[in-house]
Order: C-alpha cells, then structure tokens, then sequence
C-alpha cells in the first residue's frame, strides 16, 4: 500500500535528482575552454576547444599587432582557462627567430590575463601538416595560398596534439 510519505519521498527524490542534474548541468556549461596560438610575426592563427575541452576547432586566424586586443575581447565573452602557446623549434632543439617575440607576448598575457595558465607545445611540422590536411580535404589550390587559413589550421593542430598529450 502506497502512503502519502511514500508519495512524498518519491516526489524529494525526483526533485533532488533534477536538482542534482541542473547542477551537474551547469557545471558543464561552466567549463573553461582552452585556447591555442599559432604566433606569428605578421598573422597568428587561433583555434579554440569546445567546453568540455575534447575538441579543437579553427577560429581565425588575426594580425599579430591586433591579437591583444582580440583576446582582451574574446576572453571577455568566453571563459578561457588555458593558453596553448606554439614552440618553434629547428630540428636541432633550438629556439627559432620568432621565439624572442613570442616571449615577450607570453609576458603580456600573463599581466593582461593572469589567471590564465599558459602552456607551450611543439609546433614542429604544423604548418607542413596543415597544409597536406588542406590537400586531403580537397582544398582548391587557390585556397591553399591562404596563409591565414595555413595558420588557423596549424593553430588547430597544435591544441590538438596538447589534447591527445595530456
């Protein structure tokens, strides 16, 4: 035989259970994203994760002199947790000519965005890989001139391959 205590309870569980949800819910929504910069001298090419930080996506690629300021921007309407800053490196292990700019960016998003962890990844071969994924994709050759979508591209594999590391 059912009780209205029976009834009452099943009802608290089910609400507890909705409750419990919204907040897993918005806990999810809540999620940082994760974004990756491909610097360059004269473009910089950008690629972001989704919330759940499990896929990498192209978002454009900027001109380095304007990439602060978009940042200050986009930080300003996403939550960013993690900059994945690109490390171009020779093949012999040293830094190549960009790197002293990259530093000095490096030191302008920690003041600018100091609760942002900055991490460097390899960028060996990403512009070379990004540019045979445009051939694999079918890309016209036109395209494929684009060096702002190379750099975006490259942006992306780079936040994909910290992802696949860690």
């Amino acid at each position: 035989m059912i009780t209205i205590f029976d009834i009452h309870n099943s009802h608290s569980n089910t609400l507890l259970l909705i409750v419990w949800f919204c907040l897993f819910l918005h806990q999810i929504l809540k999620m940082a994203r994760i974004i990756a910069i491909d610097y360059g001298t004269k473009r910089t090419g950008i690629a972001i994760t989704d919330e759940l930080q499990m896929i990498a996506s192209g978002l454009t690629t900027v001109e380095t002199k304007q990439l602060l300021p978009f940042l200050k921007e986009y930080f300003q309407k996403e939550n960013v947790e993690a900059m994945v800053i690109g490390e171009p490196k020779r093949m012999n292990n040293e830094a190549s000519d960009v790197e002293e700019h990259i530093i000095r960016f490096r030191e302008s998003v920690q003041k600018t965005f100091p609760d942002v962890t900055i991490i460097r990844q390899d960028e060996r071969f990403t512009s070379k890989m990004a540019f045979q994924t445009m051939i694999d994709s079918g890309i016209g050759k036109k395209k494929r001139q684009n060096k702002a979508l190379v750099d975006q591209i490259s942006a992306t594999i780079i936040l994909q391959d910290y992802l696949y590391n860690t």
